[in-house]
């Protein structure tokens, strides 16, 4: 069956269509310009801090607050930063958020964990920030935190009396939190990735502007080549041979995960949606209809389209240029943003699993109007 598919499609390739053709140009087309604007400077430095997070920061030391014990204050707390934190993506997120519930973490700091875990991933916010700009960065950030903490506060009142029944009386116990190096150190190690990370990419001050700004951009380079200098230092003299072998693994590991699926769909978006100011295979009048302006309708439908939808790991963010550029509003871009990683119909069903059927469907309702409501407001302040 597969075969006969393949062959139907290709003896009926359309390649006449004029539209057709420029769709597969624009796919390309896009596709180049992510490998020549985004690869080198911003992705390969975010996957060497994503992996320094995944092997350097104790998941112990991030899971030890989600204990009965624990102070509430300092549960949603860290739950509401852990996806920075644990550099998780929305298929690791669910194991974790099973294994703290079923462990005894409350059902409020748990959800606030499951939500904010995809939802401010490193790679996504520096990815959402550079190609979307900083106002849908900043906005997804704020956001996913405010979002994670409120639902998981609510999840916790709907749900008091059957959590005082289930609530264990022990704690969460995640192994031994290992110190192998003073804090300073490693202060200074992710620090200088995340200098590096920052001034490699300055932005060109605007015509005119002789400011700090346009300073840092002349000597960006300069900055940079510092904090390698301090970087490469710190590898060389604070770290064992063992864990930089670690490390390097964790970011090819990253880079083997991740890099394929977001070049394939920057593919599909240019296809579909084409670039900003060039059509794809979809009409932009179709998309500026349905997503178009700031309306209820247009922040409703794209949360949950995007709560129903699948995103693999940085997708969202070729999709949603796409879409930008095709006459999507910021409102209900961010309206998916805050939907999109966090939820998908396969996500639903495994959370259903773990919490069931009930909390489920409170905690799907809750984001996709949550988001719908943060999407008006933010179109309205961009506006």
């Amino acid at each position: 069956m597969y075969i006969v598919a393949v062959f139907l499609g290709c003896f009926y390739l359309p390649i006449e269509n004029l539209r057709f053709t420029n769709a597969i140009f624009e796919s390309l087309a896009l596709v180049k310009w992510y490998a020549r604007e985004h690869v080198l400077l911003c992705l390969v430095p975010a996957f060497f801090i994503a992996g320094a997070i995944s092997v350097f920061v104790s998941q112990a030391s991030v899971m030890r607050y989600f204990g009965a014990k624990a102070n509430k204050f300092l549960s949603y707390g860290v739950a509401s930063i852990s996806g920075t934190i644990l550099a998780v993506c929305s298929c690791t997120v669910l194991p974790l958020f099973s294994g703290i519930y079923k462990r005894g973490a409350g059902l409020g700091p748990a959800v606030a964990f499951l939500y904010s875990g995809p939802a401010i991933n490193v790679l996504a916010i520096i990815l959402t920030a550079r190609i979307l700009g900083w106002q849908l960065g900043l906005a997804r950030v704020i956001g996913a935190v405010v979002f994670s903490v409120v639902i998981g506060l609510l999840m916790h009142f709907v749900f008091l009396k059957e959590e005082r029944k289930r609530h264990a009386s022990g704690d969460l116990q995640f192994g031994e939190i290992k110190v192998s190096r003073p804090l300073w150190k490693d202060m200074v190690y992710f620090f200088s990735m995340v200098a590096i990370l920052v001034f490699a990419n300055w932005g060109r001050p605007l015509k005119g502007d002789t400011g700090i700004w346009s300073l840092i951009y002349v000597s960006r380079w300069w900055i940079t080549g510092f904090f390698l200098t301090v970087l490469g230092f710190a590898i060389f003299s604070w770290f064992k041979k063992e864990e930089i072998k670690e490390w390097t693994k964790a970011t090819w590991c990253f880079a083997l995960q991740i890099l394929p699926l977001l070049l394939g769909g920057v593919f599909i978006s240019g296809f579909l949606l084409g670039r900003v100011g060039h059509e794809g295979i979809i009409p932009s009048r179709w998309v500026e209809m349905l997503v178009g302006g700031n309306s209820f309708r247009a922040n409703f439908f794209a949360s949950i389209v995007a709560a129903f939808m699948y995103f693999a790991t940085l997708t969202e963010v070729p999709i949603l240029q796409g879409l930008i550029g095709s006459g999507m509003g910021k409102g209900p871009a961010l309206a998916l943003l805050l939907a999109g990683p966090a939820l998908s119909l396969p996500s639903m069903l495994v959370i259903r699993g773990v919490i069931g059927t009930k909390k489920t469907v409170v905690y799907v309702v809750l984001v996709v109007v949550m988001a719908t409501i943060s999407g008006m407001i933010f179109g309205l302040i961009v506006d």
